[in-house]
């Protein structure tokens, strides 16, 4: 297991990365005001690799091994490096940087204790062991430390100026709410098809598919609309209702859920991620000086990323704390001590080998617990959706995307021309209209 953590934490240096990267190179070569239609393809490529990874993941565990899970990512990895290096071509100046290792120690410590905090607490360990209250110690005086690291590092890894934005704090505040209410909630989605409807891996990861067409759809028209328009506040108010909608309609999942109205509360929740999440970024992404578009970014998926996996956490804490409620009250004493049931939510395919009348049990147990998952996470989706009437909406700039070079295409070196004879608008912190630049 130290292991395969251990890989997994390199394989997350990179990742990490490359989400921040492709978003920040789109804020590079094409200007807020054209960038809402790409940021909604972006949305919608992450919708449909985040379904078809379990998808292809079930199928793998199904079919052949749980190593294939690892073994795809290897030529999908070297065909996606050989494209990078032949065809994105940008502008290269060699800058001298001073990296913020300490800065980035602690806020890896800060967040890791407080992840374990969550997860251990109450199942690993007593809720007042002394290895959960070292760990809350822990975690928060090493954020502590980062916050003042961060005020006197030459380059913080998240410069506390940021905040000083309400469009960056407004948006993190919102990826990191719906980070929790929403994906945390959700990661229990496929093993609740494994478990009361009996579903395969595979099986559960095509139930996910209803909810991807949702985030497609909903991330390419609200980006088209964007483009079009010019305003972007819109469109993370109506998709934070949806969701806080979706999540309160997923509470009425049960045993006899059928499979038309589980898609129809998933297809509810995509089209209101699709909304929220590539808006936001947008919009940061808009209101920050361009020497910041790569630190924002990545400051903003920090705190979506956060928001996840603190939601897994906590949401899988409740998940197993209502499963040991509810399956003595649907299981006989003898059943729960000749059967072990402390690896139901991370092994449903041990149902299979249960008798009918613990079978019934179980199910109905998991399926009162989801319940509970979705009626905590309600609340935080719900203020989330508060949370979007603060976001400012700022003029959608011109500046931050011209292309880097002039096309070889005669057609398109035409259209390169009339874009840089096209004003320029840029707009100071404030929202006002600084400077108009006709020349490009």
């Amino acid at each position: 297991m130290a292991q395969l953590i251990g890989f997994r934490a390199l394989q997350g240096l990179g990742a990490g990365g490359l989400m921040a990267l492709s978003q920040t190179i789109i804020a590079d070569v094409v200007s807020p005001r054209e960038r809402g239609r790409y940021q909604g393809y972006m949305g919608s490529v992450f919708a449909f690799s985040s379904v078809a990874g379990p998808l292809l993941g079930g199928l793998f565990v199904d079919q052949l091994s749980w190593r294939w899970v690892f073994y795809i990512n290897v030529p999908i990895g070297i065909v996606a490096l050989a494209v990078t290096a032949v065809v994105l071509r940008l502008p290269f100046e060699r800058r001298p940087h001073k990296i913020d290792y300490l800065g980035s120690a602690l806020l890896v410590l800060g967040i890791s204790c407080l992840l374990l905090l969550t997860t251990w607490g109450g199942s690993e360990y007593a809720w007042d062991s002394t290895v959960i209250i070292g760990l809350g110690i822990t975690g928060v005086v090493a954020l502590g430390v980062f916050l003042w690291q961060e005020q006197r590092a030459a380059e913080p890894v998240l410069p506390l100026r940021l905040f000083r934005g309400s469009v960056f704090s407004v948006s993190s505040g919102i990826g990191f709410i719906l980070g929790l209410a929403l994906f945390g909630a959700l990661a229990f989605m496929p093993v609740y098809f494994q478990v009361v409807d009996g579903d395969s891996a595979t099986a559960s990861g095509l139930r996910l598919v209803p909810m991807m067409l949702g985030v497609i759809t909903a991330s390419i028209l609200s980006g088209r609309r964007i483009t079009a328009t010019g305003h972007y506040r819109r469109f993370p108010i109506v998709g934070a209702a949806m969701m806080t909608v979706g999540v309160f309609l997923l509470t009425r999942l049960g045993v006899n859920s059928s499979i038309w109205e589980t898609s129809l509360f998933l297809v509810v929740m995509g089209a209101g991620v699709g909304m929220v999440m590539p808006v936001i970024v947008l919009a940061v992404q808009n209101a920050v000086d361009r020497q910041d578009l790569g630190v924002a970014t990545a400051g903003t998926n920090l705190f979506r990323s956060l928001g996840s996996a603190f939601g897994v956490a906590i949401f899988g804490a409740i998940l197993t704390n209502r499963l040991n409620t509810e399956l003595p009250n649907r299981i006989s004493p003898e059943a729960l001590q000749q059967y072990d049931f402390s690896t139901l939510t991370s092994s449903p395919e041990q149902l299979r080998t249960l008798p009918p009348d613990v079978y019934n049990g179980v199910v109905e147990a998991f399926a009162a617990s989801i319940q509970s998952v979705f009626l905590w996470a309600l609340p935080f989706a719900a203020l989330a959706f508060g949370l979007t009437w603060f976001l400012r909406e700022l003029p959608l700039r011109h500046d931050f995307g011209l292309p880097p070079r002039p096309p070889r295409w005669p057609g398109k070196r035409a259209a390169y021309d009339s874009g840089r004879a096209r004003a320029r608008t840029v707009v100071g912190g404030s929202g006002r209209i600084v400077s108009h630049d006709a020349r490009g």
